[in-house]
Protein backbone atom coordinates (compact mmCIF):
# COMPACT_ATOMS: atom_id res chain seq x y z
CA UNK A 1 0.00 0.00 0.00
CA UNK A 2 2.58 2.23 1.01
CA UNK A 3 4.28 2.41 -2.56
CA UNK A 4 0.84 4.72 -3.77
CA UNK A 5 2.43 7.22 -1.71
CA UNK A 6 5.53 6.83 -3.82
CA UNK A 7 5.39 9.74 -6.64
CA UNK A 8 3.99 12.78 -4.00
CA UNK A 9 6.39 12.22 -1.05
CA UNK A 10 9.14 11.84 -4.03
CA UNK A 11 7.69 15.63 -5.46
CA UNK A 12 7.47 17.21 -1.75
CA UNK A 13 11.33 16.01 -1.51
CA UNK A 14 12.39 17.76 -4.79
CA UNK A 15 9.81 20.37 -4.90
CA UNK A 16 11.95 23.18 -3.00
CA UNK A 17 15.03 22.55 -4.82
CA UNK A 18 12.90 22.39 -8.75
CA UNK A 19 10.86 25.51 -7.67
CA UNK A 20 12.10 29.29 -6.49
CA UNK A 21 11.35 29.75 -2.94
CA UNK A 22 9.00 31.70 -1.85
CA UNK A 23 10.01 34.39 0.61
CA UNK A 24 7.55 36.87 -0.99
CA UNK A 25 4.11 34.71 -0.82
CA UNK A 26 1.25 36.71 0.29
CA UNK A 27 -0.60 35.72 3.29
CA UNK A 28 -3.38 32.97 2.51
CA UNK A 29 -1.59 31.78 -0.55
CA UNK A 30 -0.38 28.46 -1.03
CA UNK A 31 2.78 26.91 -1.00
CA UNK A 32 3.71 24.74 -4.06
CA UNK A 33 3.89 21.90 -1.95
CA UNK A 34 0.40 22.46 -0.39
CA UNK A 35 -1.22 23.03 -4.40
CA UNK A 36 0.26 20.13 -5.60
CA UNK A 37 -0.74 17.94 -2.09
CA UNK A 38 -3.97 18.90 -3.01
CA UNK A 39 -3.60 17.71 -6.17
CA UNK A 40 -2.52 14.75 -5.59
CA UNK A 41 -5.28 13.92 -3.45
CA UNK A 42 -8.09 14.73 -5.39
CA UNK A 43 -6.59 12.62 -8.36
CA UNK A 44 -6.57 10.21 -6.13
CA UNK A 45 -9.57 10.72 -4.07
CA UNK A 46 -11.34 11.49 -7.61
CA UNK A 47 -12.68 14.87 -6.34
CA UNK A 48 -11.47 18.85 -6.28
CA UNK A 49 -10.05 18.55 -2.87
CA UNK A 50 -9.95 22.17 -1.82
CA UNK A 51 -8.29 21.66 1.83
CA UNK A 52 -6.22 18.95 3.34
CA UNK A 53 -7.56 19.03 7.07
CA UNK A 54 -4.78 16.53 8.27
CA UNK A 55 -2.55 14.92 5.83
CA UNK A 56 -2.12 11.98 7.82
CA UNK A 57 -5.78 10.78 7.10
CA UNK A 58 -5.66 12.02 3.63
CA UNK A 59 -2.42 9.56 3.33
CA UNK A 60 -4.46 6.51 4.74
CA UNK A 61 -7.53 7.36 2.64
CA UNK A 62 -5.34 7.67 -0.66
CA UNK A 63 -3.34 4.25 0.60
CA UNK A 64 -6.61 2.20 1.25
CA UNK A 65 -8.44 3.45 -1.94
CA UNK A 66 -10.22 0.80 -3.79
CA UNK A 67 -9.38 -1.95 -1.16
CA UNK A 68 -12.43 -4.52 -2.17
CA UNK A 69 -15.00 -4.32 0.67
CA UNK A 70 -15.38 -7.49 3.02
CA UNK A 71 -17.72 -7.95 5.51
CA UNK A 72 -15.78 -8.14 9.09
CA UNK A 73 -12.83 -7.37 6.89
CA UNK A 74 -9.77 -5.44 8.39
CA UNK A 75 -6.95 -5.47 6.08
CA UNK A 76 -5.68 -4.63 2.12
CA UNK A 77 -7.34 -7.83 1.50
CA UNK A 78 -10.43 -6.47 2.19
CA UNK A 79 -12.02 -4.31 4.82
CA UNK A 80 -15.94 -3.40 6.12
CA UNK A 81 -17.05 0.53 6.90
CA UNK A 82 -16.36 0.34 10.34
CA UNK A 83 -13.67 -1.53 9.73
CA UNK A 84 -12.38 1.13 7.67
CA UNK A 85 -13.26 3.81 10.19
CA UNK A 86 -11.44 2.34 12.88
CA UNK A 87 -8.48 1.67 11.09
CA UNK A 88 -8.13 5.16 10.38
CA UNK A 89 -9.22 6.38 13.36
CA UNK A 90 -6.98 3.85 15.45
CA UNK A 91 -3.95 5.24 13.19
CA UNK A 92 -4.68 8.94 13.77
CA UNK A 93 -5.35 8.84 17.59
CA UNK A 94 -4.53 5.63 18.90
CA UNK A 95 -8.28 4.59 19.92
CA UNK A 96 -10.60 2.84 18.08
CA UNK A 97 -14.59 4.39 17.28
CA UNK A 98 -16.54 1.27 18.41
CA UNK A 99 -17.25 -2.57 17.09
CA UNK A 100 -19.45 -1.56 14.67
CA UNK A 101 -21.21 1.41 12.61
CA UNK A 102 -24.07 1.46 15.64
CA UNK A 103 -21.63 1.39 18.44
CA UNK A 104 -19.23 4.05 16.76
CA UNK A 105 -22.89 6.19 16.90
CA UNK A 106 -23.97 5.24 20.20
CA UNK A 107 -20.15 6.49 21.34
CA UNK A 108 -19.78 9.78 19.37
CA UNK A 109 -21.72 13.04 19.90
CA UNK A 110 -23.84 13.33 17.28
CA UNK A 111 -24.09 16.52 14.94
CA UNK A 112 -26.23 17.83 12.12
CA UNK A 113 -25.09 17.69 8.65
CA UNK A 114 -25.02 21.22 8.73
CA UNK A 115 -22.19 21.70 11.36
CA UNK A 116 -20.11 18.99 9.87
CA UNK A 117 -16.49 19.24 10.28
CA UNK A 118 -13.95 17.18 8.13
CA UNK A 119 -12.69 14.11 10.36
CA UNK A 120 -16.15 13.93 11.43
CA UNK A 121 -18.37 10.29 11.24
CA UNK A 122 -21.10 10.11 8.89
CA UNK A 123 -24.05 7.45 9.62
CA UNK A 124 -26.38 6.27 7.33
CA UNK A 125 -29.04 3.92 8.10
CA UNK A 126 -28.85 1.46 4.74
CA UNK A 127 -31.03 -1.36 5.78
CA UNK A 128 -33.54 -1.35 8.43
CA UNK A 129 -34.24 1.03 10.64
CA UNK A 130 -30.89 1.26 12.68
CA UNK A 131 -27.50 2.94 11.82
CA UNK A 132 -25.43 0.16 9.70
CA UNK A 133 -23.10 2.00 7.48
CA UNK A 134 -19.99 4.56 8.40
CA UNK A 135 -17.88 6.61 6.93
CA UNK A 136 -15.60 9.83 7.36
CA UNK A 137 -16.35 13.05 6.56
CA UNK A 138 -13.30 14.90 4.43
CA UNK A 139 -15.73 18.55 3.81
CA UNK A 140 -16.92 19.25 0.49
CA UNK A 141 -19.76 17.02 1.34
CA UNK A 142 -17.18 14.36 0.57
CA UNK A 143 -16.50 11.48 3.00
CA UNK A 144 -14.96 8.18 2.81
CA UNK A 145 -16.21 4.65 3.19
CA UNK A 146 -16.19 0.98 2.16
CA UNK A 147 -19.19 0.45 0.34
CA UNK A 148 -20.68 -2.94 -0.48
CA UNK A 149 -20.14 -2.80 -4.29
CA UNK A 150 -17.01 -0.63 -4.69
CA UNK A 151 -14.72 -0.85 -1.46
CA UNK A 152 -13.11 1.88 -0.18
CA UNK A 153 -13.94 4.97 -2.55
CA UNK A 154 -15.02 8.55 -1.71
CA UNK A 155 -18.83 9.59 -2.36
CA UNK A 156 -20.67 12.98 -2.07
CA UNK A 157 -23.52 13.50 0.71
CA UNK A 158 -25.90 15.13 -1.88
CA UNK A 159 -25.87 11.12 -4.14
CA UNK A 160 -29.09 10.55 -3.30
CA UNK A 161 -28.40 7.49 -1.93
CA UNK A 162 -26.51 8.73 0.52
CA UNK A 163 -28.85 12.26 1.11
CA UNK A 164 -32.09 9.62 1.47
CA UNK A 165 -30.08 7.50 4.14
CA UNK A 166 -28.22 10.20 6.10
CA UNK A 167 -28.82 10.06 9.65
CA UNK A 168 -26.53 12.32 11.42
CA UNK A 169 -22.87 13.12 12.03
CA UNK A 170 -20.83 12.31 14.74
CA UNK A 171 -18.03 13.75 16.66
CA UNK A 172 -14.85 12.22 17.53
CA UNK A 173 -11.49 13.92 18.46
CA UNK A 174 -9.73 12.59 14.94
CA UNK A 175 -7.95 15.92 14.09
CA UNK A 176 -6.78 19.20 15.40
CA UNK A 177 -9.30 20.43 13.04
CA UNK A 178 -12.38 20.13 15.30
CA UNK A 179 -10.22 22.58 17.78
CA UNK A 180 -11.06 25.42 15.48
CA UNK A 181 -14.28 25.76 15.43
Amino acid sequence: MQLKRLPVLFFMLLSPFCFAQEKDKEPGTLSIIETNMKLYYSQVMGFDVKHVFDNQVFDIVADWMHTPYLYAGKNEDGIDCSGFVNMVVKKVTGNIAGINSLDMYNNSKHISRDRLKPGDLVFFKTRGKHVSHVGIYLGDDKFAHSSTSNGVIVSDLNEEYYKKRFVKGGRIALSAAHDKG
